[in-house]
């Protein structure tokens, strides 16, 4: 049985339920796997065992990288979310994309939903150790230069425990299995429970 941090009041009693858009790639869409355990679903689950209501989104798009998502967070963002789990680079890594092109587009993404005044859990990525040191040296560096810059809370690396290990992978030896996306989950929750905890919902988004 997972055991997770709770959280006695994320929110007043008579509020709605948190909205968490998780706005990603094929990890958080749950690539391979039933729709019940893929990562939204797990989180949902995970975050009710912990004492918060809420609804999580499932805003992954499969091969998706920073510029689609970009292109696409306006379309997004109809959900009104109240958080927004940001988990994407993973594929501009793969593809070896220009590491300066991908804290562009993460950079527009952040400006944008301070913008539209939505709280959010950055979601971290290493790039593949095949394409070298100086690329791996500019990747990774550009989550946490971003959160710091926006002021935003950072999970380092969306993967921790579960990348290179078969047994929490799907044979692709990329895409998680349920045992993988269950350790991202549990990984997760404390860098969430903190941002859920700030949220404000007694005032509509963009009033004080």
């Amino acid at each position: 049985m997972m055991l997770v941090p709770t959280l006695a009041a994320a929110a007043p009693a008579a509020a709605d339920p948190v909205r968490i858009l998780a706005f990603g790639d094929s990890l958080t869409a749950g690539f391979g796997l039933p729709q019940g355990d893929g990562f939204t679903a797990q989180l949902e689950a995970a975050l009710a065992e912990a004492g918060v209501e809420a609804e999580v989104i499932n805003g992954g798009v499969s091969g998706d990288t920073t510029a689609g998502g970009f292109a696409r967070l306006d379309w997004a963002l109809a959900d009104d979310p109240d958080l927004v789990i940001l988990e994407l680079g993973a594929n501009d890594g793969l593809r070896g994309l220009d590491p300066a092109e991908t804290r562009a587009n993460l950079d527009a993404i952040l400006t944008r939903l301070r913008e539209a005044d939505v709280a959010v859990l950055l979601a971290g990525m290493l790039a593949p150790p095949n394409l070298g040191p100086e690329f791996g040296k500019a990747f990774n560096a550009i989550y946490p230069d971003l959160a710091e810059e926006h002021d935003v809370a950072l999970f380092p690396f969306f993967l921790d425990g579960v990348a290179t290990d078969p047994a929490l992978n799907q044979p692709d030896g990329i895409h998680p299995n349920r045992g993988g996306v269950a350790v991202i989950v549990e990984r997760i929750l404390p860098h969430l429970l903190p941002v859920i905890e700030s949220l404000d919902r007694r005032a509509p988004k963009g009033q004080s």
